[in-house]
Protein backbone atom coordinates (compact mmCIF):
# COMPACT_ATOMS: atom_id res chain seq x y z
CA UNK A 1 0.00 0.00 0.00
CA UNK A 2 1.40 3.38 -0.51
CA UNK A 3 0.66 6.29 1.59
CA UNK A 4 1.52 10.01 0.97
CA UNK A 5 2.10 13.05 3.25
CA UNK A 6 -1.17 15.03 3.24
CA UNK A 7 1.34 18.04 2.32
CA UNK A 8 2.21 15.83 -0.45
CA UNK A 9 -1.08 15.10 -1.96
CA UNK A 10 -1.82 19.10 -1.62
CA UNK A 11 0.87 19.43 -3.90
CA UNK A 12 -0.41 16.97 -5.91
CA UNK A 13 -3.86 18.30 -6.50
CA UNK A 14 -2.40 21.56 -7.53
CA UNK A 15 0.50 21.02 -9.30
CA UNK A 16 -1.11 18.16 -11.61
CA UNK A 17 -5.10 18.27 -11.29
CA UNK A 18 -5.15 14.54 -9.86
CA UNK A 19 -8.90 14.78 -8.56
CA UNK A 20 -10.01 14.89 -12.52
CA UNK A 21 -8.39 11.41 -12.24
CA UNK A 22 -11.23 10.61 -9.48
CA UNK A 23 -9.94 11.41 -6.04
CA UNK A 24 -6.20 10.49 -4.61
CA UNK A 25 -8.38 8.91 -1.83
CA UNK A 26 -9.76 6.69 -5.13
CA UNK A 27 -6.48 6.44 -6.52
CA UNK A 28 -4.97 4.97 -3.45
CA UNK A 29 -7.83 2.63 -2.93
CA UNK A 30 -7.02 1.33 -6.49
CA UNK A 31 -3.68 0.61 -5.66
CA UNK A 32 -4.92 -1.92 -2.71
CA UNK A 33 -7.04 -3.20 -5.19
CA UNK A 34 -4.66 -3.87 -7.81
CA UNK A 35 -2.30 -5.08 -4.72
CA UNK A 36 -5.77 -8.07 -3.39
CA UNK A 37 -6.28 -8.87 -6.74
CA UNK A 38 -3.06 -9.72 -7.74
CA UNK A 39 -2.97 -7.35 -10.48
CA UNK A 40 0.60 -6.25 -11.74
CA UNK A 41 1.49 -3.14 -10.08
CA UNK A 42 2.86 -1.87 -13.39
CA UNK A 43 -1.03 -0.92 -14.05
CA UNK A 44 -1.31 1.39 -11.18
CA UNK A 45 2.29 2.92 -12.40
CA UNK A 46 1.12 3.22 -15.86
CA UNK A 47 -2.00 5.07 -14.90
CA UNK A 48 0.12 7.79 -12.93
CA UNK A 49 2.77 8.32 -15.64
CA UNK A 50 0.59 9.46 -18.06
CA UNK A 51 0.05 12.27 -15.67
CA UNK A 52 4.20 12.65 -15.59
CA UNK A 53 4.26 11.00 -11.91
CA UNK A 54 6.21 8.66 -10.76
CA UNK A 55 5.56 6.37 -7.47
CA UNK A 56 7.84 4.03 -6.60
CA UNK A 57 6.46 0.82 -4.96
CA UNK A 58 7.45 -2.14 -2.99
CA UNK A 59 5.12 -5.09 -2.52
CA UNK A 60 3.86 -6.04 1.45
CA UNK A 61 5.24 -2.67 2.78
CA UNK A 62 3.73 0.42 3.93
CA UNK A 63 6.02 3.64 3.11
CA UNK A 64 5.64 7.49 2.86
CA UNK A 65 6.42 9.47 0.36
CA UNK A 66 7.42 13.28 1.51
CA UNK A 67 9.15 16.49 0.27
CA UNK A 68 12.32 17.84 0.44
CA UNK A 69 11.46 20.15 2.58
CA UNK A 70 10.15 17.39 4.88
CA UNK A 71 13.30 15.42 4.68
CA UNK A 72 15.05 19.10 5.50
CA UNK A 73 13.47 18.41 8.62
CA UNK A 74 13.78 15.26 9.38
CA UNK A 75 17.79 15.35 8.72
CA UNK A 76 17.99 18.79 10.01
CA UNK A 77 19.58 20.29 7.06
CA UNK A 78 18.36 22.55 4.48
CA UNK A 79 16.40 21.60 1.64
CA UNK A 80 19.49 23.00 -0.29
CA UNK A 81 21.65 20.17 0.84
CA UNK A 82 18.75 17.31 0.32
CA UNK A 83 18.30 18.83 -3.39
CA UNK A 84 22.50 18.11 -3.49
CA UNK A 85 21.88 14.79 -2.61
CA UNK A 86 19.55 13.73 -4.91
CA UNK A 87 21.43 15.27 -7.90
CA UNK A 88 24.50 13.35 -7.04
CA UNK A 89 22.39 9.97 -6.61
CA UNK A 90 23.38 10.25 -3.21
CA UNK A 91 19.75 9.69 -1.94
CA UNK A 92 17.48 7.59 -3.92
CA UNK A 93 14.37 10.06 -4.40
CA UNK A 94 11.97 10.27 -7.75
CA UNK A 95 11.19 13.75 -9.34
CA UNK A 96 7.47 14.80 -10.91
CA UNK A 97 8.06 17.51 -13.07
CA UNK A 98 10.20 19.98 -11.13
CA UNK A 99 9.30 18.70 -7.69
CA UNK A 100 11.75 15.74 -6.00
CA UNK A 101 9.89 13.28 -3.69
CA UNK A 102 11.26 10.83 -1.11
CA UNK A 103 10.26 7.92 0.60
CA UNK A 104 10.51 8.63 4.10
CA UNK A 105 11.94 5.23 4.73
CA UNK A 106 15.36 5.91 2.97
CA UNK A 107 15.31 8.97 5.19
CA UNK A 108 14.84 7.25 8.08
CA UNK A 109 17.66 5.39 7.39
CA UNK A 110 19.95 7.28 5.69
CA UNK A 111 23.68 7.70 7.56
CA UNK A 112 23.72 11.41 8.40
CA UNK A 113 27.78 11.39 7.88
CA UNK A 114 27.10 11.38 4.41
CA UNK A 115 25.14 14.75 4.61
CA UNK A 116 28.96 16.30 4.17
CA UNK A 117 27.33 19.66 4.97
CA UNK A 118 29.55 21.57 7.96
CA UNK A 119 27.62 21.16 10.95
CA UNK A 120 27.69 24.90 11.92
CA UNK A 121 25.56 25.97 9.12
CA UNK A 122 22.77 27.55 10.05
CA UNK A 123 19.43 25.29 8.50
CA UNK A 124 16.43 26.56 6.65
CA UNK A 125 13.38 26.53 8.92
CA UNK A 126 9.67 27.18 7.90
CA UNK A 127 8.46 30.34 9.56
CA UNK A 128 6.36 29.74 13.37
CA UNK A 129 5.11 33.41 12.48
CA UNK A 130 1.57 33.67 11.98
CA UNK A 131 0.42 35.72 8.95
CA UNK A 132 -1.80 38.81 10.47
CA UNK A 133 -5.23 39.90 8.97
CA UNK A 134 -4.56 43.67 10.27
CA UNK A 135 -0.63 43.95 8.99
CA UNK A 136 0.40 44.06 5.69
CA UNK A 137 2.79 40.68 5.16
CA UNK A 138 6.35 40.62 3.79
CA UNK A 139 8.96 38.40 2.30
CA UNK A 140 12.44 39.78 2.91
CA UNK A 141 15.09 38.69 0.27
CA UNK A 142 18.89 39.41 0.64
CA UNK A 143 17.74 39.83 4.42
CA UNK A 144 21.81 40.08 5.69
CA UNK A 145 22.07 41.24 9.23
CA UNK A 146 17.94 42.17 9.01
CA UNK A 147 18.82 45.91 9.22
CA UNK A 148 15.74 46.80 6.73
CA UNK A 149 13.25 44.19 8.18
CA UNK A 150 14.10 45.45 11.48
CA UNK A 151 12.96 49.22 10.26
CA UNK A 152 9.60 47.70 8.25
CA UNK A 153 8.64 45.69 11.87
CA UNK A 154 9.25 49.27 13.44
CA UNK A 155 6.67 50.91 11.13
CA UNK A 156 4.11 47.81 11.81
CA UNK A 157 4.81 45.18 8.72
CA UNK A 158 4.91 42.02 9.50
CA UNK A 159 7.62 40.23 8.35
CA UNK A 160 7.44 36.27 7.67
CA UNK A 161 10.28 35.41 5.93
CA UNK A 162 14.00 35.66 5.62
CA UNK A 163 16.17 34.64 2.93
CA UNK A 164 19.80 34.84 2.90
CA UNK A 165 23.03 32.61 2.09
CA UNK A 166 25.83 34.01 3.95
CA UNK A 167 26.24 31.62 7.20
CA UNK A 168 27.04 34.11 10.27
CA UNK A 169 24.18 36.61 8.55
CA UNK A 170 21.69 33.45 8.67
CA UNK A 171 23.03 32.64 12.53
CA UNK A 172 22.46 36.25 13.17
CA UNK A 173 19.24 35.84 11.67
CA UNK A 174 17.74 32.76 13.72
CA UNK A 175 19.70 34.22 17.25
CA UNK A 176 17.68 37.46 17.14
CA UNK A 177 14.49 36.41 15.39
CA UNK A 178 13.56 32.35 15.85
CA UNK A 179 10.11 32.62 14.59
CA UNK A 180 10.97 34.09 11.21
CA UNK A 181 10.97 31.50 7.99
CA UNK A 182 14.84 31.02 6.54
CA UNK A 183 15.75 30.16 3.51
CA UNK A 184 18.99 30.23 1.27
CA UNK A 185 19.93 31.07 -2.57
CA UNK A 186 16.49 31.79 -4.07
CA UNK A 187 17.31 30.11 -7.25
CA UNK A 188 17.09 26.62 -5.48
CA UNK A 189 13.23 27.32 -4.09
CA UNK A 190 10.10 26.69 -6.03
CA UNK A 191 7.80 29.08 -5.60
CA UNK A 192 5.41 26.61 -3.59
CA UNK A 193 8.26 26.30 -1.11
CA UNK A 194 8.61 29.80 -0.75
CA UNK A 195 5.45 30.14 0.24
CA UNK A 196 5.36 27.09 2.29
CA UNK A 197 8.95 28.42 4.43
CA UNK A 198 6.48 31.82 4.98
CA UNK A 199 3.78 29.77 6.62
CA UNK A 200 1.07 31.26 3.99
CA UNK A 201 -0.92 28.65 2.20
CA UNK A 202 -1.28 28.75 -1.97
CA UNK A 203 -4.15 31.24 -1.03
CA UNK A 204 -2.96 33.82 0.64
CA UNK A 205 -1.51 36.62 -1.04
CA UNK A 206 2.02 38.71 -0.14
CA UNK A 207 1.14 41.56 0.45
CA UNK A 208 5.38 43.34 0.26
CA UNK A 209 8.41 41.24 -1.05
CA UNK A 210 11.54 43.42 -0.32
CA UNK A 211 14.86 42.74 -1.01
CA UNK A 212 18.74 44.46 -1.21
CA UNK A 213 19.82 42.76 -4.52
CA UNK A 214 23.64 41.63 -4.39
CA UNK A 215 25.09 45.47 -5.11
CA UNK A 216 28.74 44.41 -5.85
CA UNK A 217 27.49 44.04 -9.44
CA UNK A 218 26.70 47.67 -9.53
CA UNK A 219 28.84 49.21 -7.37
CA UNK A 220 31.15 52.08 -8.18
CA UNK A 221 33.48 50.64 -6.25
CA UNK A 222 35.65 48.08 -8.36
CA UNK A 223 34.77 46.40 -11.53
CA UNK A 224 31.53 47.09 -12.33
CA UNK A 225 30.01 43.76 -14.73
CA UNK A 226 25.94 44.98 -14.02
CA UNK A 227 23.68 41.71 -14.97
CA UNK A 228 26.44 40.21 -16.67
CA UNK A 229 27.72 39.15 -12.91
CA UNK A 230 26.23 36.16 -11.71
CA UNK A 231 24.97 38.46 -8.64
CA UNK A 232 23.07 40.48 -10.87
CA UNK A 233 21.75 37.64 -12.73
CA UNK A 234 20.10 36.78 -9.45
CA UNK A 235 19.25 40.50 -9.73
CA UNK A 236 16.81 38.93 -12.63
CA UNK A 237 15.61 35.92 -10.49
CA UNK A 238 14.19 38.59 -7.91
CA UNK A 239 11.82 40.42 -10.18
CA UNK A 240 10.58 36.78 -11.48
CA UNK A 241 9.48 36.16 -7.85
CA UNK A 242 7.64 39.90 -7.68
CA UNK A 243 6.51 38.64 -11.28
CA UNK A 244 5.45 35.60 -9.87
CA UNK A 245 3.58 36.48 -6.47
CA UNK A 246 2.13 39.57 -7.57
CA UNK A 247 2.81 41.40 -4.25
CA UNK A 248 0.87 44.65 -3.80
CA UNK A 249 4.35 46.42 -3.29
CA UNK A 250 7.76 45.41 -4.41
CA UNK A 251 10.93 47.39 -3.11
CA UNK A 252 14.29 47.13 -4.46
CA UNK A 253 17.02 48.65 -2.68
CA UNK A 254 20.53 49.13 -4.08
CA UNK A 255 23.86 51.46 -4.59
CA UNK A 256 23.96 54.26 -6.37
CA UNK A 257 26.10 52.71 -8.87
CA UNK A 258 22.32 50.98 -10.44
CA UNK A 259 21.60 54.74 -11.29
CA UNK A 260 24.74 54.59 -14.63
CA UNK A 261 25.28 50.94 -14.45
CA UNK A 262 24.79 48.94 -18.23
CA UNK A 263 22.97 46.26 -19.06
CA UNK A 264 25.48 43.94 -20.09
CA UNK A 265 24.16 40.54 -21.16
CA UNK A 266 22.59 39.47 -24.46
CA UNK A 267 18.93 39.16 -23.90
CA UNK A 268 15.68 39.33 -26.44
CA UNK A 269 12.54 39.93 -25.55
CA UNK A 270 9.86 42.62 -25.65
CA UNK A 271 11.50 45.57 -23.59
CA UNK A 272 15.17 45.02 -25.93
CA UNK A 273 12.86 45.08 -28.56
CA UNK A 274 10.94 47.90 -28.04
CA UNK A 275 13.90 50.23 -27.38
CA UNK A 276 16.64 49.71 -30.30
CA UNK A 277 19.75 50.82 -28.69
CA UNK A 278 22.87 49.33 -27.80
CA UNK A 279 21.96 48.14 -25.00
CA UNK A 280 25.02 46.83 -23.34
CA UNK A 281 27.21 50.12 -24.24
CA UNK A 282 24.65 52.73 -23.06
CA UNK A 283 24.88 53.92 -19.69
CA UNK A 284 21.72 53.82 -17.27
CA UNK A 285 20.34 51.00 -19.23
CA UNK A 286 20.54 48.44 -16.41
CA UNK A 287 17.66 50.60 -13.99
CA UNK A 288 16.02 51.37 -17.52
CA UNK A 289 15.61 48.01 -18.52
CA UNK A 290 14.29 47.04 -14.44
CA UNK A 291 11.77 49.91 -14.81
CA UNK A 292 10.12 48.94 -17.48
CA UNK A 293 10.11 45.06 -16.94
CA UNK A 294 8.30 46.08 -13.72
CA UNK A 295 5.63 48.40 -15.39
CA UNK A 296 5.07 45.74 -17.83
CA UNK A 297 4.32 43.46 -15.25
CA UNK A 298 1.58 45.55 -13.88
CA UNK A 299 3.35 48.20 -11.47
CA UNK A 300 3.76 51.60 -10.95
CA UNK A 301 7.46 52.21 -9.99
CA UNK A 302 9.02 55.33 -8.02
CA UNK A 303 12.74 55.48 -7.14
CA UNK A 304 15.48 58.40 -6.20
CA UNK A 305 18.61 57.94 -4.32
CA UNK A 306 18.29 58.98 -1.26
CA UNK A 307 21.03 59.81 1.20
CA UNK A 308 20.12 58.13 4.46
CA UNK A 309 21.23 60.78 6.96
CA UNK A 310 17.49 62.86 5.72
CA UNK A 311 15.96 60.29 7.61
CA UNK A 312 17.71 60.07 10.36
CA UNK A 313 20.75 57.88 9.95
CA UNK A 314 23.80 59.25 11.75
CA UNK A 315 25.61 58.49 8.80
CA UNK A 316 25.80 60.04 4.82
CA UNK A 317 25.11 56.54 2.88
CA UNK A 318 23.03 57.37 -0.67
CA UNK A 319 21.47 54.13 -1.96
CA UNK A 320 19.03 53.73 -4.37
CA UNK A 321 15.02 52.92 -3.53
CA UNK A 322 12.72 51.44 -5.90
CA UNK A 323 9.20 51.19 -4.81
CA UNK A 324 6.38 49.55 -6.85
CA UNK A 325 2.74 49.10 -6.55
CA UNK A 326 -0.40 47.20 -8.45
CA UNK A 327 -2.41 49.93 -6.59
CA UNK A 328 -4.05 52.25 -8.58
CA UNK A 329 -1.34 55.26 -7.56
CA UNK A 330 2.37 55.42 -7.54
CA UNK A 331 3.99 55.65 -3.94
CA UNK A 332 5.28 59.14 -3.29
CA UNK A 333 8.87 59.83 -2.55
CA UNK A 334 10.11 59.00 1.08
CA UNK A 335 9.31 61.46 3.44
CA UNK A 336 12.56 63.12 4.84
CA UNK A 337 12.49 63.70 8.80
CA UNK A 338 15.80 65.79 8.87
CA UNK A 339 18.36 67.64 6.98
CA UNK A 340 21.64 69.58 6.78
CA UNK A 341 20.72 72.71 7.88
CA UNK A 342 17.49 72.59 9.83
CA UNK A 343 15.43 73.21 6.15
CA UNK A 344 11.84 73.05 6.39
CA UNK A 345 11.78 73.10 9.74
CA UNK A 346 13.41 69.21 9.80
CA UNK A 347 15.55 68.63 12.48
CA UNK A 348 19.35 68.76 11.66
CA UNK A 349 21.59 65.64 10.82
CA UNK A 350 22.37 62.92 13.39
CA UNK A 351 26.09 62.98 14.29
CA UNK A 352 28.69 60.41 15.02
CA UNK A 353 28.88 61.49 18.94
CA UNK A 354 24.73 61.57 19.36
CA UNK A 355 24.62 57.84 17.76
CA UNK A 356 27.61 56.62 20.18
CA UNK A 357 26.08 58.08 23.55
CA UNK A 358 26.16 56.27 26.49
CA UNK A 359 28.18 52.86 24.96
CA UNK A 360 29.74 50.65 27.29
CA UNK A 361 33.08 51.77 27.35
CA UNK A 362 33.84 48.00 28.51
CA UNK A 363 32.04 46.47 24.91
CA UNK A 364 34.07 47.76 22.55
CA UNK A 365 35.42 45.08 19.94
CA UNK A 366 37.50 46.09 16.98
CA UNK A 367 40.55 45.22 14.80
CA UNK A 368 43.67 47.09 14.55
CA UNK A 369 45.53 49.14 12.16
CA UNK A 370 48.84 48.30 10.75
CA UNK A 371 51.69 49.88 12.72
CA UNK A 372 52.73 51.13 9.50
CA UNK A 373 49.59 53.03 8.74
CA UNK A 374 49.05 54.13 12.64
CA UNK A 375 51.90 56.26 13.29
CA UNK A 376 50.57 58.27 10.66
CA UNK A 377 46.58 58.49 12.16
CA UNK A 378 48.44 59.64 15.10
CA UNK A 379 49.05 62.69 13.79
CA UNK A 380 45.79 63.55 13.00
CA UNK A 381 43.17 65.00 14.78
CA UNK A 382 39.13 64.63 14.59
CA UNK A 383 37.06 65.01 11.25
CA UNK A 384 41.39 64.98 9.68
CA UNK A 385 42.58 62.79 6.67
CA UNK A 386 45.90 62.32 4.80
CA UNK A 387 45.63 66.02 3.42
CA UNK A 388 46.22 67.38 6.94
CA UNK A 389 49.22 65.36 7.40
CA UNK A 390 52.39 67.19 6.87
CA UNK A 391 52.75 68.10 3.32
CA UNK A 392 56.38 66.64 3.26
CA UNK A 393 55.09 63.50 5.00
CA UNK A 394 51.70 62.88 2.62
CA UNK A 395 53.29 61.57 -0.34
CA UNK A 396 55.43 58.99 2.11
CA UNK A 397 52.40 58.04 3.82
CA UNK A 398 49.82 57.50 0.59
CA UNK A 399 52.85 55.61 -1.28
CA UNK A 400 51.44 54.94 -4.70
CA UNK A 401 48.11 56.31 -3.74
CA UNK A 402 49.13 60.10 -3.79
CA UNK A 403 49.64 60.28 -7.56
CA UNK A 404 45.84 59.39 -8.35
CA UNK A 405 43.29 61.28 -9.30
CA UNK A 406 39.94 62.09 -7.03
CA UNK A 407 39.93 63.32 -3.36
CA UNK A 408 41.04 60.29 -1.57
CA UNK A 409 39.44 60.77 1.59
CA UNK A 410 38.72 57.70 3.01
CA UNK A 411 42.76 57.62 3.13
CA UNK A 412 43.76 58.12 6.74
CA UNK A 413 40.66 58.95 7.81
CA UNK A 414 39.25 59.60 11.28
CA UNK A 415 36.01 60.75 11.83
CA UNK A 416 34.44 64.06 13.29
CA UNK A 417 32.05 63.86 16.44
CA UNK A 418 29.61 66.83 15.36
CA UNK A 419 29.06 65.03 11.84
CA UNK A 420 27.76 62.27 10.53
CA UNK A 421 29.59 59.24 9.82
CA UNK A 422 31.10 58.30 6.54
CA UNK A 423 29.59 55.33 5.06
CA UNK A 424 30.08 52.34 7.32
CA UNK A 425 31.48 49.81 4.51
CA UNK A 426 32.22 45.97 4.88
CA UNK A 427 35.94 46.71 6.83
CA UNK A 428 36.71 49.58 8.87
CA UNK A 429 41.01 49.27 8.37
CA UNK A 430 40.89 48.89 4.19
CA UNK A 431 43.42 51.76 3.14
CA UNK A 432 40.60 53.70 1.16
CA UNK A 433 37.74 53.49 3.20
CA UNK A 434 39.12 53.89 6.78
CA UNK A 435 37.31 54.77 9.55
CA UNK A 436 38.91 55.56 12.65
CA UNK A 437 37.42 56.87 16.13
CA UNK A 438 37.40 60.50 16.04
CA UNK A 439 40.25 60.38 19.28
CA UNK A 440 41.14 57.21 20.15
CA UNK A 441 43.74 55.49 18.01
CA UNK A 442 41.61 52.46 16.63
CA UNK A 443 39.30 51.17 13.73
CA UNK A 444 35.67 51.80 14.60
CA UNK A 445 34.41 49.04 16.65
CA UNK A 446 31.42 46.65 16.36
CA UNK A 447 29.34 48.18 18.78
CA UNK A 448 30.11 51.66 17.01
CA UNK A 449 28.83 50.35 13.61
CA UNK A 450 26.21 49.11 15.20
CA UNK A 451 24.60 52.23 16.43
CA UNK A 452 25.51 53.81 13.22
CA UNK A 453 23.56 51.53 11.37
CA UNK A 454 20.85 52.09 13.88
CA UNK A 455 20.66 48.14 14.77
CA UNK A 456 19.42 48.05 18.28
CA UNK A 457 21.75 47.36 21.30
CA UNK A 458 20.35 43.82 22.04
CA UNK A 459 20.56 42.54 18.59
CA UNK A 460 23.55 40.06 18.64
CA UNK A 461 25.47 40.19 15.34
CA UNK A 462 27.03 36.53 15.21
CA UNK A 463 30.31 35.26 13.57
CA UNK A 464 33.83 36.50 14.15
CA UNK A 465 34.71 39.88 14.06
CA UNK A 466 35.69 40.76 10.64
CA UNK A 467 32.33 38.92 9.99
CA UNK A 468 30.31 40.79 12.24
CA UNK A 469 32.02 44.02 10.06
CA UNK A 470 30.84 42.57 6.98
CA UNK A 471 27.29 42.20 7.93
CA UNK A 472 26.62 45.58 9.70
CA UNK A 473 28.61 47.03 6.27
CA UNK A 474 26.06 45.46 3.83
CA UNK A 475 23.03 46.19 5.90
CA UNK A 476 20.52 48.91 5.56
CA UNK A 477 20.48 51.17 8.51
CA UNK A 478 16.90 50.72 10.56
CA UNK A 479 15.75 54.10 10.59
CA UNK A 480 15.68 54.46 6.58
CA UNK A 481 13.98 50.97 6.83
CA UNK A 482 11.41 52.28 9.33
CA UNK A 483 11.37 55.52 6.16
CA UNK A 484 10.20 52.74 3.52
CA UNK A 485 8.00 50.74 5.38
CA UNK A 486 5.61 53.97 6.63
CA UNK A 487 5.73 55.02 3.36
CA UNK A 488 4.26 51.80 1.82
CA UNK A 489 1.69 51.72 4.76
CA UNK A 490 0.89 55.41 4.67
CA UNK A 491 0.30 54.52 0.64
CA UNK A 492 -1.97 51.64 1.41
CA UNK A 493 -4.13 53.51 4.31
CA UNK A 494 -4.10 56.26 2.15
CA UNK A 495 -2.36 58.91 3.80
CA UNK A 496 -0.85 61.40 1.86
CA UNK A 497 3.07 61.62 2.33
CA UNK A 498 4.90 65.50 2.89
CA UNK A 499 6.79 67.06 -0.26
CA UNK A 500 9.04 69.40 0.25
CA UNK A 501 9.70 71.38 -3.08
CA UNK A 502 13.21 71.39 -4.14
CA UNK A 503 14.24 69.52 -0.81
CA UNK A 504 17.65 67.54 -2.25
CA UNK A 505 17.40 64.03 -1.57
CA UNK A 506 20.81 63.48 -2.47
CA UNK A 507 24.32 65.19 -4.28
CA UNK A 508 22.90 64.52 -7.25
CA UNK A 509 21.16 65.39 -10.15
CA UNK A 510 17.76 63.63 -12.44
CA UNK A 511 17.73 60.86 -9.77
CA UNK A 512 13.40 60.27 -9.48
CA UNK A 513 12.16 57.78 -12.08
CA UNK A 514 10.59 60.72 -14.30
CA UNK A 515 14.05 62.68 -14.23
CA UNK A 516 15.88 59.88 -14.98
CA UNK A 517 14.14 58.16 -17.58
CA UNK A 518 13.71 61.70 -19.62
CA UNK A 519 17.51 61.67 -19.38
CA UNK A 520 18.66 58.22 -20.10
CA UNK A 521 16.69 58.19 -23.71
CA UNK A 522 17.61 61.39 -24.57
CA UNK A 523 21.38 60.28 -24.33
CA UNK A 524 20.24 56.79 -25.41
CA UNK A 525 19.05 58.04 -28.67
CA UNK A 526 22.21 60.74 -28.48
CA UNK A 527 24.74 57.29 -28.37
CA UNK A 528 22.64 55.43 -31.07
CA UNK A 529 23.24 58.56 -33.54
CA UNK A 530 26.63 58.08 -33.19
CA UNK A 531 26.99 54.71 -33.61
CA UNK A 532 25.00 54.84 -36.50
CA UNK A 533 27.74 58.12 -37.91
CA UNK A 534 30.59 55.43 -36.64
CA UNK A 535 29.11 52.21 -38.69
CA UNK A 536 28.81 54.79 -42.10
CA UNK A 537 32.36 56.29 -41.86
CA UNK A 538 33.62 53.31 -40.97
CA UNK A 539 32.45 51.75 -44.24
CA UNK A 540 33.27 54.56 -46.09
CA UNK A 541 36.88 53.65 -45.38
CA UNK A 542 36.51 49.77 -45.99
Amino acid sequence: MIKLSLKFKEELQTRYNISTLQTLGNILKTAKNLKQNNNNISCFKNVLSKKGIFVPFRKRKLYCMISVIEAAELLGCSAQNVRKLLREGRMIGEKIGDTWIINQEDVDNFDKKDLRFKLQDEPDKKSRKKPSKNKLNCLSFFSGAMGLDIGLEEAGINVLLACEIDNPSRKTIAFNDPNVGLIGDIRDYSYEEILEYSNLSKNEEVDIIVGGPPCQAFSTAGKRMGFQDERGNVFLKYIDLIAHFKPKYAVIENVRGLLSSTFSIDLEDEITKQHKFNWNKTPSSSLFYIKKKLENIGYKVSFNLYNTANFGSPQIRERVVIICTKLDKAVSHLEPTHSSEKLFKLKKWKTFKEAVEGLNPNECDHINFSEKRLKYIEMLKPGENWRNLPLDIQPIAMGNSFLLGGGKTGFFRRLAWDKPSPTVVTHPAMPATELAHPTENRPLSVQEYKRIQEFPDEWIIKGKILEQYKQIGNAVPVGFGRAIGKAIINHFQGIETKSYAGFKFSRYKNTSETEFEKEFLKNAHQNKEVHIKTAQLSILFE
